[in-house]
């Protein structure tokens, strides 16, 4: 027997964040303390399969999850808090693996949408992050925006549009748009990150392609006003229902906006930690961070994304990202490592959450 915590990294998935999930799962799984944790390895493929730990590492390694070749994972959620995979030992075989906590590496739909949240909810699995609740709300950046406004919090104008809408009534939803916003305008799918599918429209032009590309993605699509002349701030939060604000920092992106492959790819962009904002800014930064946290009923972890006038200091929250990147490059663990949380210490903290919240939910009977 071990006195070890028994962790299983979930990573990869179905969507067109696949590669970004891999690459933070290699950098959690280089930091996490092996001297407390036992760690498994659980891959999902862009097929929506779960592969067997010994597969999950090795394709984790290549960089890439998938393959006919992969034994599947089977996850037991019968209150027993077990992972049933295949060894491969020979046909049928299977092994028993008991784990006490998930850390779901997913970004984006069939991951951070509250859908992988839903099942370990049914598995009895304390795990990493926000709830069902908190992950939906915080993907869908029309209802988040909703309840952001709700809650009183400035933010820019936005619209939804339904794809089934924009592919039959293309030239009214651009009359709709042009008479309510003046260009430039960003046009992104509702249910996406790490700015997969987001682009800058400046004009008519434009508008129709970015709303095409927005499509292909998501079933809704947010147009939203620019923030002109502001930075782009963010900052981390971590914890449950009394939550921590790490300092704030800002991109100063290379091209026009910090796309995807500014976030993930090169190292053009700045990241300045400290943001270059007032005291009393950045202070009202990090009070609105956390109220959003609370509004949204996140838990766990989420960074916060605002823009900041450069002039005026006028604050706007932009969104909230309930699972943000982990890689070695991204602002989450980078603004905690300034704020004093080193890297292997904040994956600590994160399982402890997770744990914790999971004793408090155990608290609510199920019987009559």
């Amino acid at each position: 027997m071990t006195d070890k915590i028994r962790v299983g990294i979930l990573f990869g998935g179905r969507s067109a964040e696949h590669e970004v999930s891999v690459r933070s799962a290699r950098s959690v799984l280089e930091a996490i303390d092996r001297d407390k944790y036992d760690v498994t390895m659980i891959g999902i493929d862009r097929g929506g399969r779960w592969l067997a730990a010994g597969d999950a590492a090795r394709v984790l390694e290549a960089g890439k999850v998938e393959g006919d070749d992969l034994l599947p994972a089977v996850l037991g959620y019968a209150g027993e808090r077990e992972l049933t995979v295949q060894n491969g030992a020979g046909p049928g075989s299977v092994s028993s693996q008991r784990l006490d906590v998930i850390f779901p590496i997913l970004h984006g739909p069939y991951g951070e949408d509250g859908t992988v949240q839903g099942l370990l909810e049914l598995a009895d699995v304390a795990y990493v992050g926000s709830g069902v609740l908190g992950s939906a709300v915080g993907m869908d950046k029309d209802m988040m925006k909703r309840v952001f406004g709700a809650a009183g919090f400035p933010q820019v104008d936005h619209t939804a549009v339904l794809r089934r809408r924009w592919l039959e009534e293309r030239e009214a939803v651009q009359r709709e748009i042009e008479r309510d916003f003046d260009y430039p305008v960003f046009v992104k799918p509702a249910n996406m990150g790490s700015s997969v599918g987001v682009t800058k429209a400046h004009d008519r032009t434009e508008l129709a392609r970015g709303i095409d590309t927005a499509a292909r993605f998501d079933r809704k699509i947010i147009v939203e006003e620019a923030a002109l002349e502001c930075r782009e701030v963010e900052c981390s939060v971590l914890g449950n229902d009394d939550p921590e604000v790490s300092v704030v920092g800002e991109i100063v992106p290379a091209s026009e906006f910090y796309d995807y492959e500014a976030k993930y790819i090169d190292d053009k962009s700045e990241l300045l930690i400290p943001a270059r904002i007032s005291d009393e800014t950045t202070e009202a930064v990090r009070d609105i961070a956390r109220e959003a946290f609370l509004a949204v009923e996140a838990s766990g972890l989420a960074r916060m994304d605002f823009f900041v006038g450069v002039e005026t200091e006028e604050i706007l929250l932009n969104e909230i990202n309930t699972l943000p990147g982990f890689t070695p490059i991204s602002m989450y663990p980078k603004l905690w490592d300034a704020s004093g949380v080193s890297y292997r210490e904040l994956i600590d903290r994160l399982i402890q959450l997770a744990m914790e919240r999971h004793r408090e939910r155990q608290q609510t009977s199920t019987d009559r």
